[in-house]
């Protein structure tokens, strides 16, 4: 869900060190492995008694979502007070240490909501130097995507790297949909165009697992808009460290009202499809 909140300046600026990165590495995996962890036997256990909605009437959020986020943020909180925080369900805490932490409890909601693997537990911890530590984990399947800024990307302690497919006809493309009823027509037209056009296209339903996905070669190009800062930023970096180009769908940055992820070869091909097809969608 896209938000409006996003990584503020701190009073301290800092750079990074290895050290440093490593600290927020552990953090991280063992607060993302503890709620992931919670909310799957959780649910398990007793299953769901209290949901309700957030941006439209199908974008939900569970008594889990909130429990998760708590558990993060308290674990943040007692290791480092200092620390900034933002999370999708709420959580908007100042710090003094020139790190951001941006935390999505469960990325994935309405899978989790009925049952379905693909949703993730994502964890990332920012710098005035961008993104530094990013932790993806999927309790379903037991998966544990993680990277640290300018050393690679690992998939339960395994080096990853993204795919080598240079053919828009054998690419395999995820894409996620807005909640928003008036974004679809969009979505919409881009995949109905696209469809003919490349292998096959896959919606599993979690951006954070779908940038993990390219990282890891699974499928060759990611693509969507309208996320929030939480939704990406763990992901991105993975996909980064895993040798992915990142962008935005209008050939700017990366951000998290415009992603595409791909290996080198299809970004500028899936880049220019979408021009394309968005060209036609507006004439």
């Amino acid at each position: 869900m896209a938000s409006d909140r996003t990584t503020r300046p701190s009073a301290t600026v800092l750079t990074s060190t290895h050290s440093d990165n490593i600290e927020l590495l552990a953090l991280a995996t063992r607060l993302a492995v503890a709620a992931g962890d919670g909310a799957r036997d959780g649910r398990a256990e007793r299953g769901i008694a209290a949901t309700s909605t957030k941006s439209s009437a199908t974008d939900m959020v569970t008594e889990f979502d909130k429990a998760s986020e708590a558990l993060i943020v308290g674990g943040i909180l007692e290791a480092r007070p200092d620390d900034a925080i933002i999370g999708e369900e709420g959580t908007d805490t100042a710090g003094t240490s020139g790190i951001t932490w941006l935390i999505d409890p469960i990325d994935g909601t309405t899978n989790f909501l009925y049952g379905l693997p693909g949703w993730a537990v994502s964890i990332a911890a920012s710098s005035p130097d961008g993104t530094q530590v990013g932790v993806v984990y999927v309790p379903t399947t037991n998966e544990l995507y993680t990277a640290v800024a300018g050393e690679g990307a690992f998939l339960n302690g395994r080096r990853i790297h993204c795919s080598e497919t240079d053919q828009l006809a054998l690419a395999l493309v995820a894409t996620g949909f807005s909640y928003q009823v008036e974004r679809r027509q969009l979505h919409a037209h881009r995949v109905a165009h696209m469809l003919p056009r490349v292998r096959d296209i896959r919606r599993f339903g979690a951006a954070a697992p779908d940038l993990c996905y390219v990282a890891a070669g699974r499928v060759d190009v990611y693509f969507e808009q309208w996320l929030g800062a939480w939704d990406l930023a763990a992901g991105e970096l993975i996909a980064r460290e895993a040798g992915c180009r990142t962008g935005s769908l209008d050939g700017g940055p990366v951000r998290p009202d415009s992603v595409l992820a791909a290996n080198p070869s299809l970004f500028p091909l899936m880049h220019a499809l979408i021009e394309e097809i968005d060209g036609e969608h507006r004439d």
